[in-house]
């Protein structure tokens, strides 16, 4: 199975996840343009896609969703709020018969060979959703836009292979930065983004030695950056309760706009 983070931050997220037989995106926060680079550098067309699954409703989530979708005709997977948010969103323009398909969390379904399993997080949207993916005893999630985490969560998390895990900000910068206060008290609200540490924190829930890639994404552009976000986390591992060591990680921060090394588990 394979993950690589064609874009993810505050402006824009899309995630690839699959293997030979299956190929999905988790969001198309970007440009139809960029996806089909994305897909190229990978050597996968759009028609060759077996779904989208959208997280919530958010512009940096399905900015490019009702072009991209409508050019391949690829079917759309979200939780039914996710989906009447999707259906409100202006840019979205005249979607085809047939395309939305409504799932749960915590019933897993599958696609190809690979089983999904939604499970609920904590985000100010209709109904928003993580993924994790499971084929042939190895198991990726992505995991981004948690204001917070609890023992649900991390009950979805355990035992996985692989990881993308947001790191959204630094607590310090946006505190200080240029923010309104309304939108930096929802950024660090329950329902908002996880911090640096907070991200740290959750890793440390969910290491064990199968645990090879980590992959911080979702990164704000104006109150974080990568070395920071990279340097926080490796330090909370290291400080936590835990028997491994930030230096121990095979971890690394998904870009803005690049598309991130394939991870292949």
């Amino acid at each position: 199975m394979r993950l690589c983070s064609i874009a993810s931050g505050s402006s824009g997220n899309c995630i690839y996840v699959g293997n030979d037989q299956t190929h999905l995106l988790v969001d198309t926060g970007i440009s139809k343009k960029r996806i089909e680079a994305g897909l190229a550098e990978l050597e996968i067309k759009g028609d060759e896609l077996d779904g989208i699954l959208i997280t919530h409703e958010h512009s940096d989530h399905i900015q490019g969703l009702g072009v991209f979708s409508r050019k391949y005709g690829i079917p759309i997977y979200a939780t039914g709020g996710t989906l009447k948010g999707i259906q409100k969103y202006s840019s979205l323009g005249r979607m085809p018969e047939g395309l939305y398909h409504e799932i749960e969390t915590d019933h897993s379904f599958t696609l190809g060979n690979i089983e999904i399993d939604p499970f609920r997080i904590s985000h100010d949207a209709n109904e928003p959703a993580a993924y994790r993916f499971n084929y042939e005893k190895k198991s990726i999630a992505v995991a981004t836009d948690l204001g917070i985490y609890d023992d649900y969560t991390v009950s979805k998390l355990q035992n996985l292979d692989a990881v993308l895990l947001e790191a959204n900000h630094d607590i310090h910068m946006l505190e200080v930065g240029a923010y309104p206060y309304p939108l930096k008290r929802r950024i660090l609200g329950e329902k908002g983004h996880l911090s640096n540490e907070l991200s740290g924190q959750l890793l440390c829930d969910i290491l064990h030695d199968n645990l090879k890639h980590i992959v911080l994404g979702h990164l704000s552009k104006e109150n974080n950056y990568a070395r920071l976000a990279y340097e926080t986390v490796k330090l909370e591992v290291t400080l936590g309760n835990n028997d491994y060591k930030g230096e121990d990680l095979d971890m690394f921060v998904a870009k803005r706009d690049d598309v991130s090394k394939i991870i292949e588990i």
